[in-house]
């Protein structure tokens, strides 16, 4: 089974004192719909942070700050193997613009399980609630 490698940001409104994290919904693909972390591929020769700094560039026109990595989730889909880096990450600069996501929103300890997320996602939301 082929591994895609990737990474994703839970970014978050105040690193020391987090109280919501920033969600977006697929608007493509076979888990359209679906709600996620924001990220993407690992290129070749680009650390996880390198990679998840363009990664938002490019979703949502936004630099971030990485922060800890809260997690390495390894997942099997049904056609592939995901590999997945997650890290804190907060915004350095600009405002999140959605440019590849149908839709996002700020969701808190109380709301966050009323979202679908997608299955490796959602394995990070009990360790997330931890943190706010």
């Amino acid at each position: 089974m082929k591994t895609v490698n990737v990474v994703a940001a839970i970014i978050c409104d105040k690193y020391d004192h987090k109280t919501k994290v920033f969600a977006t919904q697929r608007g493509y693909g076979e888990f359209k719909d679906g709600w996620e972390f924001p990220g993407g591929k690992i290129e070749e020769g680009e650390t996880p942070q390198q990679a998840l700094v363009r990664e938002i560039k490019e979703e949502l026109d936004t630099d971030i700050e990485v922060h800890d990595l809260i997690d390495i989730i390894d997942y099997d889909y049904e056609t592939f193997h995901l590999h997945m880096h997650c890290f804190w990450a907060t915004v350095k600069n600009g405002h999140l613009s959605l440019l590849e996501h149908e839709a996002a929103k700020w969701v808190t300890r109380h709301d966050i399980d009323n979202l679908n997320w997608l299955p490796a996602d959602e394995g990070l939301i009990s360790e997330i609630k931890n943190h706010l």
